[in-house]
C-alpha cells in the first residue's frame, strides 16, 4: 500500500470512528415515552454511509460518476427496468418524466401545450406542476377512501380527445389500482407516468411499482424510503424515451457521451445538424430545452451505501404498518387505510381519517399528538386546487374538474397520517396507539 492509499484508508477508517462515536449513540437512543419525539420520518444511516461519502469527495470529481453509475445499475437490477437516470430531487424526476411526453421525437404522441393530462388533487403539488408549468392541462378526479388513491370509476368521464396522459402517486406507498389504470391507458393509447416517490419497494400482481407506466419515478429525500440527501430518479423500458430523458436530464444536447469524455460516437465533426454547419461539434449540438437535473457524486455514495439495506427498510415498514394497524383497528371513530387488492405495499405512512359525525374535529386530535410529541401530517396539499398557486389559473380552460371531489374534500378536512420508518422501534410504535386510543376514548 503506498503512502496515498495508506492515508485515504486512516482517513476512512477514522470515518467509521466518528461515526461511533457522534453518530450510533443517536440511532440507538433509549425511548422515552413522552420526551422522545416521534418523527413521522428519518434517516436510517450506518458508517458505510459516511464513508462512501468520503471515500468520493476525497476523488473531488464532484458531479455525477462512478458512484452515479453504480447506483443507477443497482437500481435498475432491483427494479427489473432497463434504465434509471439519477436526478437531484423527487420534484426534478417529475419534470423530467413529464418534459420527456413534449418531446418532438414522440411524433402524434408527444404532448403540446393545451393537451390533458388525467391526475388526482390530493397529493403533491410536483406531481402536477411540470403540467401547468409547460401549459398543458391537468384534468382532476376525485379520490376513493378505502386505499385513498383515483377513483378509477372516473377515468373515462375524464377523457376528451386531448386527452394524452394519466400522471399520478402511489398514496403513502399504496398502489393505486394499476390494472385499472392501465387498461384505460392501453384502450385509449395514453402515456402513464407513475409517481412512485412515496412507494419505492412497493409491488402489485408481482412487479414493482413504478415499473407499470411508460416512466417511473422516485425521491431520495431523507424522509422517504432511502435517502441521499437530495436526490430523485426516472426509469423506464422504453428505448426512445430513454434517449430524450438523457438528453433533457444533461442540458437537452444531443451527444450522450459522458462528462469527461468526447467522441463516443466516433463521428464528433462529421454529422449535420438542422441548419448547423457540417461537422458542426456534437458535443454542442442541442435536440431539445433541456435542464441540469444531474446529481452529484457524493449524494450518489449514499445511495450505494442505502441501496444495501434497502430491502431491511421495506419489511420494517411493513412490520410497522401491521402493528399501527392491529392496534387502532377496533377503534370505531376512524377509518384506517387498507392495501389495494393485488399488492404488497412498501407503506410510507399509516393513514386515519375521521367517520363521520365524530365529536372531534381533525385539528383536535393532531394537536393532541403533537402536544404528546408525535409527529403529523396532512396527506400533502389536501386539495391542491384550494390552494393560492390555483387562483391565477382559469378553471375549464387551464385546469379541468371532474365532479365535486367530494373525497378529495373529505381527505383534506379529516385525514392525517403519522409515520412507520425504520428506525422506529415497538415503544415508538405502542406510544403512538396508546396516545391515540387515548384521546378517542377520552372524547368519543
Amino acid at each position: 500500500m503506498n503512502k496515498q492509499e495508506q492515508l485515504k484508508q486512516e482517513i476512512l477508517d477514522k470515518t467509521k470512528e466518528y461515526y461511533e462515536l457522534v453518530h450510533k449513540p443517536q440511532q440507538e437512543k433509549v425511548f422515552v415515552e413522552g420526551k422522545s419525539r416521534v418523527n413521522y420520518a428519518g434517516r436510517v444511516f450506518d458508517e458505510k454511509e459516511m464513508i462512501n461519502l468520503i471515500d468520493s469527495s476525497l476523488d473531488f470529481w464532484l458531479t455525477y460518476g462512478d458512484y452515479s453509475k453504480k447506483f443507477e445499475k443497482q437500481l435498475s437490477e432491483y427494479l427489473n427496468v432497463r434504465w434509471v437516470f439519477l436526478v437531484n430531487s423527487g420534484s426534478s424526476a417529475n419534470l423530467l418524466a413529464f418534459y420527456a411526453l413534449t418531446s418532438p421525437l414522440l411524433g402524434n404522441r408527444q404532448i403540446k401545450r393545451g393537451d390533458e393530462v388525467i391526475t388526482v388533487a390530493a397529493g403533491f403539488p410536483t406531481t402536477v406542476a411540470p403540467v401547468v408549468q409547460y401549459g398543458a392541462v391537468p384534468v382532476f378526479v376525485d379520490m376513493e377512501l378505502k386505499h385513498f388513491n383515483i377513483d378509477t370509476t372516473q377515468l373515462e368521464a375524464a377523457l376528451s380527445p386531448k386527452t394524452k396522459a394519466v400522471m399520478i402517486a402511489h398514496t403513502l406507498g399504496n398502489p393505486f389500482n394499476l390494472k385499472a389504470v392501465k387498461e384505460f391507458c392501453d384502450k385509449h393509447n395514453l402515456w402513464l407516468i407513475e409517481d412512485n416517490c412515496d412507494a419505492l419497494g412497493s409491488i402489485y400482481d408481482g412487479k414493482p411499482t413504478g415499473t407499470w407506466g411508460d416512466i417511473g419515478t422516485s425521491s431520495f429525500y431523507p424522509p422517504h424510503h432511502m435517502t441521499m440527501g437530495e436526490g430523485g430518479a426516472t426509469y423506464t423500458d422504453n428505448p426512445l424515451l430513454k434517449k430524450i430523458m438523457l438528453s433533457m436530464r444533461d442540458w437537452g444536447r444531443d451527444c450522450w457521451c459522458e462528462s469527461g469524455i468526447d467522441n463516443t460516437c466516433g463521428c464528433r465533426f462529421s454529422q449535420s445538424f438542422g441548419t448547423l454547419p457540417k461537422g458542426y461539434d456534437h458535443k454542442y449540438v442541442y435536440s431539445h430545452f433541456g435542464f441540469n437535473l444531474k446529481v452529484s457524486d457524493m449524494q450518489a455514495a449514499i445511495g450505494v451505501a442505502q441501496l444495501e439495506k434497502f430491502p431491511t427498510f421495506v419489511e420494517k415498514r411493513k412490520e410497522n404498518f401491521s402493528k399501527l394497524y392491529n392496534g387502532l383497528k377496533d377503534l370505531k371513530e376512524i377509518t384506517l387505510v387498507e392495501k389495494q387488492p393485488l399488492s404488497d405495499p412498501s407503506w410510507f405512512g399509516f393513514m386515519i381519517t375521521l367517520k363521520e359525525g365524530v365529536k372531534f374535529s381533525r385539528n383536535d386530535i393532531v394537536e393532541f399528538l403533537e402536544n404528546s410529541n408525535i409527529q403529523t401530517r396532512n396527506l400533502f396539499a389536501g386539495n391542491m386546487l384550494r390552494h393560492p398557486m390555483f387562483d391565477s389559473l382559469i378553471k375549464n380552460e387551464e385546469y379541468r374538474v371532474v365532479g365535486d371531489l367530494i373525497n378529495t374534500d373529505k381527505i383534506m378536512n379529516d385525514s392525517f397520517w403519522i409515520g412507520l420508518y425504520p428506525g422506529m422501534g415497538d415503544d415508538a410504535i405502542n406510544y403512538m396507539i396508546k396516545k391515540i386510543s387515548e384521546f378517542i376514548k377520552a372524547n368519543a
